[in-house]
Parts: structure tokens; C-alpha cells; sequence
């Protein structure tokens, strides 16, 4: 299903960029679009992930890292009965985190130094488990297409604004239907996007995990820090903003366009329900090397 949305995705967009260079070139800016949206969606599809993690100064954790994140994550990707994705560190105090790639075998996590800062390795566990879960879930495809292509649209907004056609062409409602390609950019990102997938992620991520109540700790300090600290990169790109665990918007009043992601408390509840029921998943293994105890609360490196 993935698949098919991302598809459905890509046609869609290839027509916008059709549409969007006949009302700026008349029929030989049309061909010109379509030329140019035939190699995005190409180049989209194989290097999205890549652009994404690019967006947000992603570096690659090397394996064998001190840090053990590594380990951690190889032990909860064979719960998950996944290949281990490659992990990228993103230098900024919000803690936060994402996944991204077209399929499991070319995945990767990114975390931020403010999630490794902030959590226990319990909680830690519990939020790689969800990336996982997404990535398990076939989720990162349409996630990390719908990201680069919103952006796109963003930019050629901005771009046919200042250097496009000429006034007799577009007219008054050319240049209405472009200043409204921001948005619609949002728009784009929400009809592409479930919010079901989040509950779907934390479910599963709970189960790969071993522990729902891992992740429901994560996600409340996630959410007290993403509201009070700012993530600049994500603000500069806020069609990345769905790939998060968390919503990471709050500086620029980007967050009620492209606003993805189910209530926090919500989520937390559930997976607060999930415990409860105290029925672990066939698959729900927890993991034991590298989590220290539950009674640790100084943090994972501290």
C-alpha cells in the first residue's frame, strides 16, 4: 500500500509540475516540466533519503560506536526481523529522531544528540523501536518521497514568485494559485500521511521494544523538549516535519500547516493501555544487552 500511495504520489506531482509550466511557458514549458519532473521523481526515489538527511547535517555513527547505539540497534532490528538500518546523528539539543529510506534493505535512523542526552537507554530503546517499526511498516517510502517533493513545491512557489513568466501570462490568478503552493505543499503532506501510522508505529515499536511503557516515557520527554527547543533545521524545512517521532515545529507557526502527528497524550495513553493488558507480542523480546536497569534515570551516556 505504501507503494502504491508513493505512485500515486509521484503522478500527481509530475502533473503539478505539468500544470505549473504551462501557466509559466504556455505548451513548451509543459514538455520542459515534464522533462524535469520525470528526472525528480527519479532522482526522488533513489537519493530521498540522502536529500532528507542532507537537510538536517545528518552524520553517519560509525559501527563499533562508543555510544553503543550500534548494538542496541542491531539487537531490536533482529526482534524486528529486519536488516540493521544505518545510523545518522543530527547535532541539535531538541530531542528528536526519524527513519527514512525506500525499502528495509536501504534504511537508515537518524537521532539527535538532545534524544541521547535526554533519555535512558530503556527510552532510547523505545524509540529506535518505533523508527524500526515504520521501516518494518513500509511507512519511510511515501514518508521520505512526500518530504522532498513538499519541499519542491515550496521552492518553485518561491522561485516562479520571483523569476517566473511574464505578467501577461500569469495574471492575477497565476500568481494567486502560486502564492497558495505553500500551502498546498501541507496539504499534500496531510492527505499522503496517516496519522493511524503513528499509533500503528508505537504498537509495533512497543513489541519490538519489549516494554510499551519505554516508549510512552520517550515520547513525553520528546514532546516537553521539542516544544521548548528549537530545531532549525526542521524549520527551514518544515515538509520534513512529519518524519519525526515528534512534531519539531513550534518557532516559526509551521506546525498547524504540517501537523501530522496524533496528540501526544493520546499516544501515550495507548501504549500506557497497552501495558496494562500485560500481553507481550510473540515478537516482543526485550532487549538486554546494553539496557541497563529501569531504575536509571541520569540519561543513556551519563
Amino acid at each position: 500500500m505504501g507503494y502504491l500511495k508513493t505512485a500515486i504520489l509521484m503522478a500527481a506531482m509530475t502533473a503539478l509540475f505539468m500544470g505549473i509550466g504551462y501557466l509559466l511557458g504556455g505548451a513548451g514549458g509543459a514538455v520542459i516540466a515534464l522533462f524535469v519532473a520525470a528526472a525528480m521523481n527519479v532522482v526522488t526515489w533513489w537519493n530521498s533519503d540522502k536529500l532528507v538527511l542532507r537537510m538536517h547535517g545528518a552524520e553517519p555513527v560509525t559501527r563499533g560506536d562508543p555510544m553503543g547505539l550500534h548494538a542496541m540497534t542491531a539487537e531490536l532490528a533482529r526482534n524486528a526481523g529486519l536488516p540493521e538500518p544505518k545510523l545518522y546523528l543530527i547535532d541539535t539539543p531538541q530531542p528528536n529522531a526519524f527513519a527514512t529510506g525506500r525499502n528495509p534493505a536501504n534504511a537508515a535512523v537518524a537521532v539527535t544528540t538532545g534524544l541521547l542526552r535526554d533519555l535512558t537507554r530503556e527510552e532510547l530503546a523505545g524509540v529506535i523501536a518505533h523508527e524500526l517499526a515504520h521501516i518494518r511498516n513500509h511507512d519511510t517510502a511515501i514518508m521520505t518521497v512526500t518530504a522532498t517533493f513538499a519541499g519542491a513545491i515550496s521552492m518553485l512557489a518561491n522561485f516562479a514568485l520571483f523569476f517566473g513568466g511574464s505578467r501577461e501570462r500569469m495574471g492575477l490568478i497565476g500568481t494567486l494559485a502560486l502564492m497558495f503552493l505553500a500551502p498546498f505543499a501541507a496539504t499534500i503532506v496531510q492527505m499522503a500521511i496517516s496519522r493511524t501510522r503513528e499509533y500503528a508505529a508505537d504498537k509495533a515499536g512497543a513489541e519490538i521494544c519489549g516494554n510499551p511503557l519505554w516508549l510512552a516515557a520517550a515520547l513525553e520527554k520528546i514532546a516537553v523538549g521539542a516544544a521548548r527547543i528549537d530545531n532549525h533545521a526542521a524549520e527551514r524545512n518544515p515538509a520534513t516535519a512529519h518524519l519525526f517521532i515528534i512534531n519539531p515545529l513550534h518557532a516559526h507557526k509551521h506546525d498547524n500547516l504540517f501537523a501530522t502527528h496524533p496528540a501526544t497524550q493520546n499516544r501515550i495513553a495507548a501504549l500506557r493501555a497497552m501495558a496494562r493488558q500485560d500481553r507481550p507480542a510473540p515478537a516482543a523480546q526485550p532487549v538486554r544487552r546494553g539496557v541497563p536497569s529501569t531504575r536509571r534515570r541520569s540519561g543513556p551516556w551519563g
